[in-house]
This record gives structure tokens, C-alpha cells and sequence, in this order.
């Protein structure tokens, strides 16, 4: 299949202006047969026009679009001797490509698109064209920078040829940075990430990559480029972000996880500009650079920022590339407990509140009574009718429904991010309609685990279907969804779905009836695996149990999931709160670092962030985490046995008055603390070459 032939070659194009110089390009796909419907056609190319204007500088035009009313991927060129705006701000064009695309895109589409976009970039690629005397030359130039790969190639294949395009490598620097006098820049080769994309990622997203590659080449520096586009994107490795010292970021579209380069200096323009001030976009970075090493809080400040607004790239995964399975099973599990903790945390607070302003409104009988309200309640329990600003009952109960209603998307989140985190977008409707279900069967947190896993598995393998090009263009919105959801739905309404069900009654019931030894072997246990990592994957299982299980604590205050949150929170404190008090009463133990490191552990400890033991730990594992395991399974095993419970999923200290039972949550806290304590400095003591230890930290 060739791209271009002699009868897509106007040598003398002209036009009155760029849409009838469009006309007379489309014409010629008309008369070899690769457009089936010139109106149509024309219409895609001036809704893309509308978007955008596609002169580009340098005196280059072009238009282009994807159209149903195309049958192949196609070029024409046209050469207009006197110009023709095309909407460039250095002047007319003088040479113009029609770039038109099937609806559907395909594997010929993939390879083409970078492939031309890096050849317009090319001074001798537009020298010979501006010079070609004959319709045969033009088409030899151009096959010769756009030639296709072999027919047969399958999509994966093109996605390798893709791949190995230079929009996705290192450039080696290769000759040093060029820095006008009176610039501010960096006295070292840079490492820079750059993410270019265009409303319809045909060529501008290419264009900017090929521009940007050659600036920091230029200049010295290394850079990889992450496009955006209709051929798909190879997100940057992980590696290769915290390596970076900039972003650049062209585009005309949200960067997709933009959250990844949250703390980096980061240069953010349109598309355009990627493409015709690529060495001002190297120089601005640069800058950027030196101020920041110059400033090290505006670092620590984006980082806080960016922690505080959320990831504002659109939906993440915990998944990481080329993990076990084991591990991947995990992150898929933690991916859609992470994004169902705001919930229970809304929820969650919402009825605890509620609970305290009934007991204070209506007395020992408030917690049963509030319970009765709804938004379709009968008579005075009707919140929409009966809501009265002045009444602490009113208010009560209002807090009572939102906090209910956050609660009854539990499931259906988790169940559907688990799904998303398997098989990314196509795995949200059957993974959140799988979720609605297992609430609605009683099936719990264990039936929205297996229909998040059921549907991401499911929506994986349909979207791996090859179709025809006709149906692609409906597979993400009808066939997709509609299928993936009936299978999974289908297969867990009628075979998992009631032994599910009837497993998690079991488990409820068990829980539920605990006392004694049973209460006091589980907290042991939550509180060991808080304390064994602090903050991996053991400290993460066990958070994970006590957040799904609110899900099933309803509106009891004192049930059993309660308590089990109370006291995986209480031993998740344990260690940090350790570390700060055992460097406050024997200081002589630890070196300088560690001393400072134990000041921030107050806060971390009291804010519920485990974490905040990990320097201690890392300096001197066997013996920080032996005594973290026990100090903190003392306070989750007191923390069961004295009945404090949570709605809250965090928050440390600063939720102490939603806590039930509060000072016996502090008494088991306390206790734990002390104990660590008292193991970690009676272990330390027996520390001979403490000098060696000092020498070595402060390193």
C-alpha cells in the first residue's frame, strides 16, 4: 500500500485560500478512489482547522483529519509557489501536505504519523521538495522518509516500530550546552522529560517531540519525550522522571498523569510552541533549573502542592511494570482501596458526627433513633421534608444521609479501581456495576474484590480483540462495556455470587462474636503486621482489611470493624511516636540524623503515618523492627480488648474525638509506645562503637 502516488502530487497548487486549496488536495484522493465522500471529508479537515490552525513555520501547511469517509491512510502534496496562508504567524505556506487518516486509525496510521511529522522538521527533506521539478521525484522523497513497514505487521508490531522511534529515547549529548551571556542556567548537562500532544495527535504531537529532541540535543543535554498521540503513548519510565532535573510539557490536550512529574520544575506551553521554539523551551528549563537549585523550598513547595490538589493528570494505577505477580495482585487491590479510602473517609465522618449530635440532641437513644432517617423516610424521618436549620436533630440527621450515601459507594469503587488498575479504562463499568451488585447481594468487600478482578480480566481480553476498522470505533463505548459487564455480572449474579454471600455473613457473624482470646489474638496480629514494615506491603494488607471492612460496619457504633479500625490506626502510630520518644530520653543512642529525624516523628507518629519510623529502620532494621512488631501488637491488642472503634480510615490524633471509647484509645497507644521504647533503647545500650555508628550516619 503506498501512501503517496504521482496523481497525489499538485506541483502548481493554488486556491483563493487555505479551505479551497484543501478542495482542490481532496479532490485527488477522490479520483484514486481513497475518499468515498469529499463533503464529509472536507468537513472533518475544517472542524480540525477550527480546533487549531495547522500552518506551521517555516512556510509549511498541514491539514489534516480522520474521516470515515477515507478507506486508506493517504498523503497529498501540494506546492504553492506564491504561498498560501495557512494561519502560521511567519507567513504563507508554500508547501502543504493533506495528512488524511481512516476513522479508525490502523497499523499503516501509526507508522506514518511520526515518520512524516520528523521529516517536515528536516531542512533537506522541504529543500528537495521545494526543488522537485517532477511528480515522480516528490513521491520518491517522500516514500523514501515515509515508507511503510512490511503489510502484515500486526498492531503489536507497530507499536514496537513505534517505540523504537527516537520520541522515546535518550539523546547522547554531543556537544556542549550553548548559554547566551546574560542567561541563568545550570553549569551541567541537564536531564530533561518532555509529554507533546495535539487535539488529534496526527502530527503537531511528532513535530513537537522531533523539536524538543533536537534543542536539547543542541544544548547538551539528554532528553526523553513521552508523545501523546494517535500511535498511542509509552509512558516515561518511573526511573527516568526521578532522574529528571525538568519538564517540558507542549501539548494541547491534558497530560495524561500529570501527576508523575509533581516536583519538578516544569515548562508548560502549547503544542506550537514545541515545535517552533524548542531551544527557547531547552533555555527557558534550564533557568528553571537554576533557581530551583538556587531556591531548594520551591522544590519542597511543589511537592506539598502537588500533595494537597491531587494528581491532576487523570486516573492513576499503583501498578508498577514488570512486577511479580504477587505483587501485581496486591497493587491491583491496594489501587482500588486507594481510591474508596476518601469515601469511607467522607462517609465515615459524616455518621460519626452525626452520632455525637443525636446523643447530644436526643440523649442515650440518639444513635438508634437518627439511624431512621432517609430521603425517602416516611413522615417526620423524611430528611427533604422536615429539615430544620435550628435543629441539632435536622442536623444530625443530615449528616447522617450524606454520610450514608458516601458509604453505599464503597463497593462499587473499590470493586471498579480494581478492575480500572488490570485493565485501565475499559475496566470501570463492569468493575463499578460488579461492585453495585455485590452490595446489593450482601456479598461485602470479598465480592467486590472478585467482580473488580472478574471485570478488569474480562475488559483486558475484549479490548485485545482484533476487530475490523469498522467496529473499532465503537469498542470503547458499546462493545467493551457491554460485553465485559455481562459476562462478569452474568457469572457472578449466577455462580459466585450467593456462596460469596454467604461466606461474608459467616465472616461477619464470626467477627461479630468474638470475645476474649479471639478479640485479643486479632489485634495482636493487625498490630504486628502494622509495625512489620511500616508502610509496605504486610502494614498495607492489614490497613486494607480494616478499610474494606467498614464497608460492612453499617450504622452500628460498636461493631466489631469498628474496632478493628481503631486498632490497626492505634499500632500504625506506634513506631514513629517510639523513635521520637526514645530519642528524646536517650539521645546519646542515636547519631545526629537520627535525632533530627526524631523531632519529625511527633507529628508523623500523631498524624498516623508509619512511615516516619523508616529511617530508623533502614539504619538498623533487626533490631527497630523486632520492636516495632511487638510494641505495636501490644496496642492493637489492647486497643481490641478495651473496645475503641473508628469510622474514620486516618487522621491520627486529630480524629481523637470520633473515636469511641478515646481514652482507652489513648491508654493502649500509650502503652505500646512505652514498650517500643523501652526495647529499642534496651537493645541499643548493648550498642559498644556507638562513635562508628555516629561516623557512619552522619556520612
Amino acid at each position: 500500500m503506498s501512501l503517496i502516488t504521482e496523481e497525489q502530487v499538485v506541483l502548481d497548487l493554488a486556491g483563493a485560500d487555505r479551505h479551497e486549496a484543501t478542495r482542490t488536495l481532496a479532490e485527488r484522493l477522490v479520483a484514486t478512489g481513497r475518499c468515498t465522500d469529499l463533503d464529509q471529508f472536507l468537513d472533518d479537515v475544517r472542524r480540525r482547522e477550527e480546533t487549531m490552525a495547522t500552518g506551521l513555520p517555516g512556510g509549511i501547511g498541514i491539514p489534516h483529519a480522520r474521516s470515515a469517509a477515507i478507506t486508506e491512510p493517504s498523503l497529498v502534496f501540494g506546492r504553492a509557489l506564491d504561498g498560501i496562508d495557512w494561519g502560521a504567524k511567519d507567513g504563507p505556506a508554500s508547501l502543504v501536505f493533506l495528512i488524511a487518516a481512516p476513522e479508525g486509525g490502523g497499523e499503516a496510521h501509526m507508522q506514518v504519523l511520526p515518520k512524516l511529522a520528523r521529516a517536515l522538521m528536516k531542512k533537506d527533506f522541504k529543500a528537495a521538495l521545494a526543488a522537485a521539478t517532477s511528480e515522480a521525484e516528490v513521491v520518491e522523497i517522500v516514500s523514501a522518509e515515509v515508507a511503510l513497514d512490511a503489510p502484515q505487521a500486526t498492531q503489536p508490531q507497530a507499536e514496537a516500530a513505534y517505540a523504537a522511534e527516537p520520541a522515546q529515547r535518550h539523546t547522547t549529548p554531543s556537544v556542549p550546552p550553548v548559554v547566551a551571556d546574560d542567561a541563568v542556567a545550570p553549569a551541567r548537562s541537564l536531564r530533561i522529560v518532555a509529554v507533546t500532544s495535539c487535539p488529534t495527535g496526527i502530527a503537531h504531537t511528532y513535530m513537537a517531540a522531533e523539536g524538543l529532541e533536537n534543542a536539547a540535543k543542541a544544548a547538551g543535554h539528554s532528553i526523553v519525550v513521552e508523545t501523546q498521540g494517535s500511535a498511542g503513548s509509552k509512558p516515561i519510565p518511573a526511573a527516568d522522571i526521578a532522574a529528571a532535573d525538568a519538564v517540558i510539557f507542549a501539548h494541547d490536550l491534558p497530560v495524561k498523569d500529570a501527576g508523575r512529574f509533581a516536583g519538578k520544575p516544569i515548562v508548560d506551553v502549547g503544542v506550537k510552541k514545541g515545535i517552533s521554539d524548542g531551544p527557547a523551551l531547552v533555555a527557558q528549563a534550564e533557568q528553571l533549573v537554576a533557581e530551583w537549585d538556587a531556591d531548594p523550598s520551591r522544590a519542597e513547595a511543589a511537592v506539598a502542592a502537588a500533595a494537597a490538589a491531587g494528581s491532576s493528570g487523570g486516573l492513576v494505577t499503583k501498578v508498577e511494570e514488570g512486577a511479580s505477580t504477587a505483587t501485581k495482585v496486591r497493587q491491583w487491590l491496594m489501587t482500588g482501596v486507594s481510591y474508596m479510602i476518601p469515601f469511607v473517609a467522607a462517609g465515615g465522618i459524616l455518621i460519626a458526627l452525626s452520632f455525637m449530635l443525636a446523643q447530644a440532641a436526643l440523649g442515650e437513644s440518639g444513635a438508634i433513633e437518627i439511624v431512621k432517617y432517609g430521603l425517602t423516610a416516611e413522615g417526620e424521618y423524611n430528611i427533604t421534608q422536615n429539615f430544620n436549620a435550628l435543629s441539632l436533630t435536622s442536623w444530625a440527621a443530615l449528616f447522617f444521609v450524606i454520610g450514608g450515601a458516601a458509604f453505599g459507594f464503597l463497593l462499587p469503587i473499590l470493586s471498579g479501581f480494581i478492575a480500572f488498575a488490570i485493565a485501565d479504562r475499559p475496566g470501570l463499568v463492569p468493575g463499578i456495576v460488579g461492585g453495585f451488585v455485590a452490595h446489593q447481594m450482601n456479598a461485602g468487600f470479598l465480592g467486590a474484590i472478585v467482580t473488580g478482578l472478574l471485570g478488569g480480566f474480562i475488559a483486558r481480553w475484549v479490548s485485545g480483540w482484533n476487530v475490523h476498522k469498522g467496529v473499532r470505533g465503537v469498542m470503547p463505548v458499546v462493545v467493551i462495556p457491554l460485553v465485559s459487564s455481562l459476562l462478569t455480572l452474568g457469572l457472578f449474579i449466577t455462580v459466585l455470587g450467593r456462596p460469596i454471600t454467604n461466606l461474608m455473613e459467616w465472616m461477619t457473624d464470626g467477627l461479630n462474636g468474638m470475645t476474649g482470646t479471639g478479640v485479643l489474638l486479632l489485634g495482636l496480629i493487625l498490630g504486628a503486621m502494622m509495625g512489620f514494615d511500616l508502610g509496605g506491603p504486610v502494614n498495607k494488607v492489614a490497613y486494607g482489611f480494616a478499610t474494606a471492612g467498614l464497608s460492612t460496619a453499617g450504622a452500628a457504633s460498636d461493631s466489631t470493624q469498628l474496632k478493628i479500625m481503631a486498632a490497626v490506626m492505634a499500632a500504625g502510630m506506634v513506631a514513629p511516636l517510639a523513635m521520637a520518644l526514645a530519642t528524646t530520653v536517650r539521645p546519646q543512642l542515636f547519631s545526629e540524623p537520627e535525632r533530627e529525624n526524631g523531632k519529625a516523628a511527633w507529628l508523623l507518629g500523631l498524624s498516623f503515618i508509619s512511615e516516619g519510623a523508616i529511617p530508623f529502620a533502614a539504619a538498623d532494621p533487626v533490631r527497630i523492627i523486632a520492636s516495632s512488631v511487638i510494641g505495636s501488637a501490644v496496642t492493637g491488642a489492647l486497643a481490641m480488648v478495651f473496645g475503641a472503634s473508628l469510622r474514620a480510615p486516618h487522621g491520627g490524633i486529630w480524629v481523637l474525638p470520633l473515636i469511641g471509647n478515646f481514652l482507652l484509645f489513648l491508654l493502649a497507644l500509650a502503652i505500646g509506645v512505652l514498650v517500643m521504647t523501652g526495647i529499642v533503647v534496651a537493645l541499643k545500650s548493648r550498642e559498644r562503637n556507638l562513635a562508628a555508628v555516629d561516623a557512619a550516619a552522619t556520612v
